[in-house]
């Protein structure tokens, strides 16, 4: 089930699900150490002595956030019983808590008695061994523990603590959880709990009719009894409900302290534009590692999730940042990629939150039995060329000085020395999507920005002869790229080649989406007639003619596949892939008319959001409904980096016409 609100503050990750329950917990770090793995963390009420948890049809769902905030404000609606939920929640944007405010709407003409119960189900480590579980009469607190791992949960009703709670074994032998002993709206205490446990409580109030309660719930996180008991008292001190507020205020702050050029936009749009930078915010780390995304119900697809820091992925998300003025957000991005850069002058395949080298299935030999890198190099020199992006941005000499020597001059040296002579490109790597190895049109026109970036830092820092071999390089790939990889009968690039013996290759003529790179790195102009074709056949082979929209990543793309009529779906719309002919057609404008194409792709992507504003990674090729994983961080930066380069063209184009 795809996350329908995040929040988080660089430290701490809180992922609910569209019924409003959490659904994954990380810390330390964004992506790492899941404390929830998935498990659903219920919510439910007892209305004069009926029960029901808001997942099941009693209740009505509107799952949303206040404008411009990571504060959300959603509706659970139980008509029958005359009931609403106004709820709140949020992450501090410093402290490692999370809390919950809910106003209780009593919308009929008579009394009524209210319970809510919180579940909490935690697998501390990411799993479910040697966990504690206890009530604290001291606080009036349930604490889950677990070496240095600690969760304090907390809960009021207008302003009277827990009334009831226990703990006990949940998904061991016949024992599902606590959360089955309170759907007779009472709870049979039980101090404490050890092994694979859960534990629920409840709160109690009396709402008048038209009435209202509240209701507020808290968790504070740490690596220590004493730490958890802090934060507590510290926000005890200055009360759930008012701290949620100053939450609301930072963050309406801090998305808006940088204004875009509405042009001839939506509200809509503007608002996704906002929330796309809210929500890169939760998923970047305070360290600097930005992760792809953190739905974990992705593991049941391949036992492995999107909990990663691709270098590729951080680059792209973070020069479209950098676009859009939050350039502080992303430094330590650079930083860490400089830390964890190969002595050779590479970066692996993807990394953990925390920098150690993530999981791979590139193998280190070929089938012949030859060793290989394996790497994809793009990831290398995109990395470099997102970093001269960002300089261009903010025009910060001392942070790209405090970085030449460690990050720019090592991966140029390695784009440079990792080159086909004979071909005048990159020997062969894996590919952006990780499934082949080859010599790619995107890797190249990705290593031909990344050397012209290192040039141009050269350039910068009076290093003439460095910025001279960087320059040479990167002419040199593009040659390599008009002579192999253009091919004259079809009139457009290639996807890539396949070395074969004695320098022959075999050319791979699919459509793929990624060929945006040729003008998106700076490779040519995005009007040069040759990219001019490319564009169109993508646009032609690879559009989704089923009435859903989009653009699919190639032709025949086997990555949750729904269908084999390439006629009607050549793969799934994936949201990136469609904003890159939406970059395409903005770069080519040469008047606002010409805007109204990617003006039109910008509706389609706020269409196929979440009412939320998250979106997913793809859509389903007949029904539009999200596949894979949501919120994907590429998507939303894919879209700001879109809209704002919308905007920009807009105004000179605007400009123009005022002065003819």
């Amino acid at each position: 089930m795809p996350r329908h609100l995040v929040l988080g503050n660089g430290k701490l990750l809180i992922n609910l699900d569209e019924y409003l329950q959490i659904r994954d917990i990380y810390f330390p770090y964004v992506g790492q150490q899941n404390h929830v793995q998935g498990h659903v963390n219920r919510l439910g009420a007892s209305i004069n002595g009926s029960f029901s948890w808001l997942s099941s049809n009693e209740w009505v769902i509107e799952p949303g956030y206040h404008l411009d905030s990571l504060v959300t404000l959603s509706y659970a609606k139980n008509v029958k019983e005359g009931i609403t939920l106004k709820i709140e929640d949020a992450v501090h944007q410093r402290e490692n808590m999370f809390m919950r405010r809910i106003t209780v709407l009593n919308e009929s003409h008579e009394e009524k008695r209210i319970k809510i119960f919180f579940h909490q189900d935690l697998s501390i480590y990411e799993n479910e061994v040697g966990d504690t579980a206890y009530f604290d009469p001291e606080k009036s607190v349930i604490i889950h523990y677990k070496k240095n791992r600690y969760f304090l949960f907390t809960g009021s009703f207008d302003q009277k603590g827990i009334d009831q709670y226990t703990t006990g074994v949940k998904r061991f032998l016949s024992a599902e959880g606590t959360w089955r002993d309170a759907e007779d709206g009472h709870l049979h205490v039980n101090p404490i709990a050890q092994g694979s446990v859960d534990s629920t409580f409840s709160v109690q109030g009396i709402v008048p009719p038209h009435g209202k309660g509240d209701v507020n719930y808290a968790l504070t996180v740490g690596k220590s009894r004493e730490e958890v008991f802090s934060l507590y008292d510290y926000l005890m001190e200055i009360g759930p409900s008012l701290t949620l507020d100053k939450i609301d205020v930072y963050w309406r702050r801090w998305v808006n302290k940088t204004k875009i050029n509405p042009c001839n936009l939506s509200d809509e749009l503007l608002d996704l534009y906002n929330r796309s930078l809210l929500i890169i915010r939760t998923q970047t780390n305070e360290n600097g590692y930005i992760i792809a995304a953190n739905d974990s119900d992705i593991q049941h697809y391949n036992r492995d999730h999107y909990s990663y820091m691709w270098p590729r992925d951080g680059a792209l998300i973070a020069a479209a940042v950098a676009k859009a003025g939050f350039h502080g957000m992303v430094k330590n991005f650079y930083r860490r990629c400089a830390d964890v850069l190969t002595k050779e002058g590479y970066l692996h395949h993807k990394y953990n939150p925390d920098g150690s080298i993530g999981s791979s299935w590139h193998p280190m030999i070929d089938k012949e039995g030859s060793s290989q890198l394996p790497i994809q190099e793009d990831e290398t020199a995109l990395v470099l060329w997102a970093f001269w992006e960002h300089y261009k941005e903010t025009g910060d000499i001392e942070f790209a000085q405090s970085l030449y020597r460690s990050l720019v001059r090592p991966s140029a040296r390695f784009l440079l020395q990792y080159m086909q002579e004979e071909l005048d490109l990159p020997l062969p790597s894996y590919d952006l999507w990780e499934e082949r190895r080859g010599i790619f049109t995107f890797t190249a026109s990705s290593v031909y920005g990344g050397l012209m970036a290192a040039y141009s830092f050269a350039t910068l820092f009076g290093e003439d002869d460095r910025a001279d071999r960087y320059k040479k390089g990167a002419d040199r790939i593009k040659a390599g790229m008009e002579k192999h990889l253009y091919d004259e009968d079809s009139g457009r690039f290639l996807r890539g080649i396949y070395l074969l013996d004695d320098n022959a290759y075999k050319k791979d003529f699919t459509m793929e989406s990624s060929m945006y790179a040729l003008f998106a790195f700076g490779v040519y102009p995005a009007d040069d007639e040759r990219i001019v074709r490319t564009m169109q056949q993508m646009n032609e082979e690879l559009s989704i003619k089923s009435g859903v929209g989009g653009i699919a990543r190639y032709t025949n793309d086997y990555y949750f596949q729904q269908t084999h009529d390439m006629t009607r779906a050549p793969g799934n719309p994936w949201l990136i892939c469609t904003l890159w002919l939406a970059k395409w057609y903005v770069q080519c404008a040469k008047s606002i008319q010409d805007l109204e194409r990617p003006h039109e792709i910008l509706r389609w992507v706020h269409e196929h959001s979440f009412s939320t504003g998250v979106l997913p990674e793809q859509l389903h090729p007949f029904t539009g409904e999200a596949l894979s994983v949501a919120p994907l961080t590429w998507s939303h930066a894919t879209f700001v980096d879109v809209l704002k380069e919308y905007t920009k063209v807009y105004e000179k184009l605007s400009q123009n016409s005022l002065a003819r």
